[in-house]
């Protein structure tokens, strides 16, 4: 394959990517670029940094067009330079769960839908992970992250369950980690009306797990 002997780089997408369904470059084969969406595919059970560029990409298998084969073509540099890298899963005692949230607000040009993003670790180990176009269009920063840590939740209670009955003993309550502040306010405050009452009312079993001490959100830096 040609990207074999092409230059690596660093980075599995540019920063800001800006694809969308309406570009106007040329239109390109259509099962040459769905079979390398599909090779891709999987590799992402093993390789989470190339989750987010494969998600955008396999948007457009419809009708391809040349910007988006050349995104595709960057992902297959990006795993040239970077055959060594790996999951390391060192031996440790410590079994609490934590999750790292976030959410791109509007970042789909063609429908202004968020995506929701984040990793599971237990301990120091990176368990599980996900990425995945929110439903919905969300109205604020704030309900994009609140939807994203909401998803997340069920997932850490389903994990925490599973933990159970092999009969290890999980500690609560369980750490959602968002780096915005009016989300985390969401979730220990009904009284807010004036930001939630736009918001689905499934997505507010976030705050009774809150309240119920299961889980709980804390704020984190976006750039840590």
């Amino acid at each position: 394959m040609a990207w074999k002997i092409s230059k690596p780089v660093c980075t599995p997408m540019i920063t800001r990517c800006s694809l969308n369904a309406n570009d106007e470059s040329t239109a390109v084969h259509q099962p040459t670029y769905r079979s390398m969406i599909g090779s891709l595919l999987y590799l992402i059970g093993t390789r989470l940094d190339i989750m987010h560029a494969v998600g955008i990409v396999g948007r457009f298998q419809a009708n391809p067009k040349e910007a988006h084969l050349q995104a595709v073509k960057r992902i297959f540099k990006y795993l040239q330079g970077t055959q060594n890298y790996g999951l390391w899963y060192p031996r440790d005692i410590y079994l609490t769960f934590h999750a790292y949230t976030n959410a791109d607000w509007a970042g789909s040009v063609d429908d202004r839908k968020s995506t929701s993003g984040g990793a599971f670790f237990m301990g120091s180990r990176l368990v599980s992970w996900f990425n995945k176009k929110q439903s919905s269009i969300a109205l604020s920063t704030a309900e994009a992250e609140y939807v994203v840590a909401t998803s997340f939740c069920t997932q850490l209670l389903w994990m925490m369950q599973t933990m159970q009955d092999i009969q290890i003993t999980c500690t609560l309550p369980i750490s959602i980690l968002c780096d915005n502040i009016s989300a985390i306010s969401i979730s220990k405050n009904p009284v807010m009306h004036s930001k939630t009452k736009h918001i689905p009312i499934k997505y507010h079993f976030l705050r009774e797990q809150v309240l119920e001490q299961k889980v709980k959100l804390e704020y984190v830096p976006s750039k840590e």
